[in-house]
């Protein structure tokens, strides 16, 4: 689900009250959200994700985010 921009506009003009004011636009992202956590397939290629990096992992120590970092280059 892309973040509804009507969501991230209320949240932006609401501030600390967006709790109160965001609600009908926060319903919709929940309900699009539950959809997908619902969904076997999605649930399927997490899974596959999550043990590919966990493999990784467990061959070099290193945790995915360290991994993804850019290299500094020296010049």
């Amino acid at each position: 689900c892309p973040i509804d921009p009507a969501f991230t506009k209320c949240c932006q003009e609401s501030g600390f009250l967006m709790v109160v004011k965001c609600q009908q636009e926060n319903a919709a992202l929940k309900e699009c959200l539950t959809t997908y956590y619902n969904d076997p397939a999605f649930y399927e290629e997490c899974k596959i994700e999550y043990l590919k990096q966990r493999e990784e992992f467990r061959a070099t120590g290193i945790p995915a985010k360290q991994r993804q970092q850019k290299l500094p280059t020296s010049m």
